[in-house]
């Protein structure tokens, strides 16, 4: 089959690349001429595991193509995937739609025969029923569908959720989409993934109800690990008496530092909105919100008890900025919150991150960037790791230990053992939930 992915943003081009790879001759869309280029060079514009070896297969089996016209990518087309952006509109919480409701308007004017409109970005219950509004009213004459196909990919692993997923949601009004819809992800079904076919607003409230379900979770556990701390229980014990519990699961019991990243925090508000707009409030998800923004700030204390009450003229390293690891993604990562209070409170702030700093850069003003971890500990005051790449879980803590003027550290990934920093030389240590020394 013929697909238009309008937009090669995160979920844009994933789903492009992995189409592509289903059999699919895909054509990816994006206004970005710079982005374009880049793309036709075999470079992606985010990082994610495994995906330029994907596009470059691809790419050299004349199944998957990068444009700016998108006039040229619909003709023909016997779908048409959104998959622009729907950040939080500033002000009062709802998801932008303005990308959504222009490239539809797009799409209408370019269509030369029937096609599926496929909503692929999170939108809100109904955004579908507009979008078929609007290009019945770009184009009166358009013979076309809409659908909602909502992703479920986490990043740093999203390709093998492409291929492997939980589960493919489908939101269609007849037979004659379902059909195309099921055509596209045929190789799945073959293989007897779970794909799960409903109406339009199931859809479209399933992606937001399963992200405001994981950010409670995260969010309920680091309530429990502040409480762990003063109580003397272990979080990470509670954690898994927990998740040994089918009922539970284990999955998004970690404590930490709060959620981040491109979904939880947009979505949780927009689902917020939504129930405050139809005099429904959803107060489980409010209170998630606001405890989040809580958790970061609870995390800034415990930097600043740890480094004797003030961070002013203290050298800090930082061990990852992205919102988790296996990213470049810095949306809404707690860093975001913990860093700049830091440095605005007089702290010289060293960071480390495998791939943070082409967006870190930019948003994180006035820290120094560094690549080795023990030259970036050299003579610091403390050492927080706020994000758990792989390449900070088995450091040289004796070695960072002697390089640093006063070792003591804050792991907000759980990823060490009070035992393990304290035989290494290490003053003080604290993490979540957990028992700690010499603070």
């Amino acid at each position: 089959m013929k697909i238009a992915m309008i937009g090669t943003g995160y979920v844009g081009l994933v789903s492009g690349v992995c189409f592509s790879d289903f059999g699919h001759d895909v054509v990816c869309v994006d206004k970005d001429p710079k982005k374009i280029e880049q793309l036709r060079s075999g470079i992606a514009p985010i990082y994610e595991p495994g995906l330029e070896d994907l596009m470059a297969k691809n790419v050299n089996a004349d199944r998957l193509s990068f444009t700016g016209n998108l006039t040229e990518a619909v003709d023909g087309a016997d779908a048409v995937f959104i998959a622009v952006g729907t950040p939080t509109r500033r002000g009062d919480g709802h998801a932008d739609l303005t990308y959504v409701m222009a490239a539809a308007e797009e799409i209408a004017t370019a269509m030369t025969g029937y096609a599926v409109v496929v909503t692929k970005s999170t939108v809100p219950v109904g955004t579908n029923r507009q979008v078929k509004q609007v290009v019945s009213k770009a184009n009166p004459k358009a013979d076309f569908d809409v659908a909602s196909n909502p992703e479920f990919l986490r990043e740093g692993a999203a390709i093998d959720d492409f291929m492997r997923p939980d589960r493919v949601v489908v939101g269609v009004q007849n037979e004659r989409a379902a059909e195309v819809m099921n055509e596209i992800y045929r190789p799945l079904y073959l293989r007897e993934f779970p794909i799960m076919a409903t109406d339009l607003e199931s859809a479209e409230m399933i992606k937001y109800a399963a992200n405001a379900f994981l950010a409670t979770k995260i969010t309920f556990i680091n309530e429990i690990a502040a409480l762990c701390e003063k109580t003397g229980a272990d979080v990470k014990m509670v954690s898994k008496g927990m998740g040994l519990d089918g009922r539970i699961g284990d999955k998004f019991l970690h404590a930490g530092p709060g959620y981040g990243g491109s979904c939880f925090p947009k979505d949780t508000q927009a689902l917020a909105r939504m129930g405050q707009d139809h005099a429904t409030p959803m107060q489980l998800t409010e209170t998630v919100i606001k405890v989040n923004d809580q958790v970061k700030r609870r995390m800034i204390d415990k930097i600043v008890d740890l480094c004797g009450g003030s961070v002013n003229g203290k050298v800090i390293t930082v061990l990852g900025v992205t919102f988790k690891p296996n990213t470049d993604d810095m949306r809404d990562s707690p860093s975001l919150t913990i860093v700049p209070w830091l440095v605005g409170n007089g702290a010289k702030v060293r960071v480390v991150d495998p791939q943070g700093k082409r967006e870190g850069e930019g948003l994180l003003p006035g820290v120094a960037w560094n690549e080795d971890v023990y030259k970036a500990t050299q003579n610091a005051d403390a050492v927080v790791i706020l994000t758990e790449w792989n390449e900070f879980r088995a450091l040289d803590l004796k070695r960072m230990a002697k390089r640093m003027t006063t070792p003591v550290m804050a792991d907000l990934r759980n990823i060490y053992t009070p035992k393990d920093v304290k035989q290494a030389g290490f003053t003080a240590y604290v993490s979540i939930g957990r028992e700690g020394f010499g603070v």
